[in-house]
């Protein structure tokens, strides 16, 4: 047995007797680096098993706590490539965020790096980043990584879907509603006029987020105003390009947390999400759609304009996912529309490790289309 390996099926069996410690129920809470071993789709995979409880009498299966497996994949060659179609047998039921590090550019390059949830530079701040993200959001952080692992084999509605189920799940979970503890919601302004702002000259539409006073947050009502606005398009053809913008300094800053957890239930928010779903609207005229990024563009202020069919951003834009950390996944569609851009590594480094993407990188990465002050 490989070094790792043995390390993890004696963490597994270690001597701790608590729940949520190391011992009967094999919680694994520490981050482990593998020394030597085989990276190819076997060896990972029995390793993935050992430490998770995949195998065997599945330690996991009724205790324990997420964690994160960090992997050196440079340890020893690849002795088999590593393919997307592999990973969901291979990680099916695994509740742990594989982390693999190499030294391969772009990393995600790697033959291994389908077998990995996100894939990094051994030593680079991201890894700290990622590992401590998963450690203070243990639930949260594992849906998202488990969301993405289906991500590439899904549909846009499928995908959707999906998301959405998990996002209501982690709502009723008590990391969300820790978060929503720890803050006091703004008072509202009900005198607030249209959120949304449609102008047509001609046969160009431009579709403008309008609550600069509140960064464009996105309300209840902007929602519903954006999904008219988009299914509108899809219904005349007449209108031969789409333009979405933001009014004030920034894009869209992401969800209104005031309203965050004010739908009676779960399952009622589920069904409406997917009914007033505004990417899906983007994306069923997402040819048409040029989407215009500038200042902060945080969560939905990133997953929306994503589906869009050209994205441009203004030299000053600032991207983010920052819901990890409230104790939810992505829930206006970016764990559909990021990954079609930037693939399910990326977005899920984007989500833990709690970076902010300027342009430049943005558009390295292919999340955006182009750079412009236009």
């Amino acid at each position: 047995m490989a070094p790792l390996a043995a390390h993890a099926a004696t963490s597994a069996a270690g001597s701790g007797d608590g729940p949520g410690g190391i011992g009967s129920h094999g919680a694994v809470t520490a981050t482990m680096i593998a020394a030597e071993m085989p990276v190819d789709e076997v060896s990972l995979a029995a390793l993935i098993g050992a430490v998770a409880g995949t195998s065997g009498s599945r330690p996991w299966a009724t205790a324990g706590v997420p964690g994160a497996l960090v992997v050196d994949l440079d340890a020893r060659p690849p002795a088999v490539s590593a393919s997307e179609a592999a990973l969901p047998a291979l990680h099916g039921g695994v509740r742990a965020v594989v982390v693999g590090l190499t030294t391969v550019e772009p990393a995600e390059s790697h033959a291994a790096a389908g077998l990995c949830d996100v894939v990094l530079a051994p030593g680079s701040a991201q890894v700290d980043a990622v590992v401590d993200a998963v450690k203070a959001s243990p639930l949260a952080a594992t849906a998202l990584a488990v969301l993405l692992r289906g991500a590439p084999h899904r549909r846009i509605d499928a995908g959707l879907g999906a998301e959405s189920a998990v996002y209501s799940t982690l709502q009723a979970g008590p990391e969300s509603a820790a978060w929503r503890a720890s803050r006091t919601p703004r008072r509202r302004d009900s005198a607030e006029g249209d959120p949304v702002r449609v102008e047509r000259d001609g046969d160009v539409l431009t579709i403008t987020l309008d609550r600069p006073h509140v960064r464009n947050a996105l309300s209840t009502a902007m929602r519903d105003q954006l999904v008219e606005a988009f299914d509108l398009v899809a219904v005349d053809p007449s209108m031969v390009e789409v333009h979405l913008r933001g009014a004030g300094p920034d894009f869209c800053a992401g969800g209104d947390l005031d309203e965050f957890g004010t739908f009676p239930d779960p399952a009622t928010a589920h069904l409406v999400r997917l009914q007033q779903s505004v990417g899906r609207s983007i994306a069923t005229v997402a040819g048409r759609v040029t989407a215009h990024l500038h200042g902060a563009c945080v969560g939905s202020g990133i997953e929306l304009p994503a589906f869009a069919g050209t994205v441009v951003a203004a030299p000053d834009t600032r991207i983010s996912l920052p819901e990890v950390a409230l104790g939810l996944v992505p829930g206006a569609g970016g764990t559909v529309s990021l990954p079609l851009r930037i693939g399910r590594h990326r977005t899920a480094r984007l989500a833990f490790a709690g970076e902010v993407l300027d342009a430049a990188t943005a558009h390295a990465w292919g999340l955006v289309d182009a750079v412009t002050d236009g």
